[in-house]
């Protein structure tokens, strides 16, 4: 990757790391406040993505071995929402009550929104740097994806009023990030064969 490149990559994770720590913070209080699966779910991935874009600035410049193993704890940083959301998951199940669907709905579009903004930033730089780069993409898309079902959820709990289509998003997500931990742990395997960036 070049300096220029190099440069305009380490701008935009700064960005894409603040928003994310942005919209957690929104994101986890709303969780909190209706009993949300899928929003608790999804607010704890806006966390560990701040935390994936922070740690993606700190390696870049690394050696590939040393990116090699940066990959490998950023799959598992990725795989801390899963984690979560399955607990979650199940002490919702023992009180299954649906959470509040406005609520629900209008924070998995804003989201959306920011997930979006993330994604179309990095969609640039996903195939420079390995498996950092990889991972922050990655993360954004499968982010996008997850807000759009979560907008569903609320769709379907203001008609139906049931707690499943929520907790079926929150598990959903959290299959999501176990299969984007899987691709990281491939491209890390590959970074002995990528120049430094």
């Amino acid at each position: 990757m070049s300096v220029a490149d190099t440069a305009g990559l380490r701008r935009v994770v700064v960005i894409v790391a603040a928003l994310n720590l942005a919209y957690f913070g929104i994101e986890f209080a709303v969780a909190l406040a209706i009993g949300s699966v899928s929003l608790f779910a999804d607010s704890v991935d806006f966390l560990e993505d701040a935390s994936v874009n922070l740690l993606i600035l700190a390696g870049l410049g690394w050696t590939a071995a040393r990116r090699q193993k940066l990959g490998y704890a950023l799959a598992a940083i990725i795989l801390v929402p899963a984690v979560a959301t399955l607990w979650t998951a199940a002490q919702k199940l023992a009180v299954p009550v649906p959470p509040a669907a406005v609520p629900l709905t209008l924070t998995g579009a804003g989201a959306l929104a920011v997930n979006f903004v993330c994604a179309s930033m990095l969609v640039r730089y996903r195939h420079h740097g390995g498996s950092l780069s990889l991972a922050a993409f990655l993360s954004a898309r499968n982010d996008v994806l997850a807000n759009a079902a979560i907008i569903v959820a609320g769709l379907i709990t203001a008609y139906t009023l049931s707690p499943w289509p929520d907790l079926a998003v929150g598990l959903g997500i959290a299959a999501i990030n176990a299969d984007a931990a899987w691709e990281v742990v491939q491209a890390a395997r590959q970074e002995r064969d990528t120049p430094a960036p």
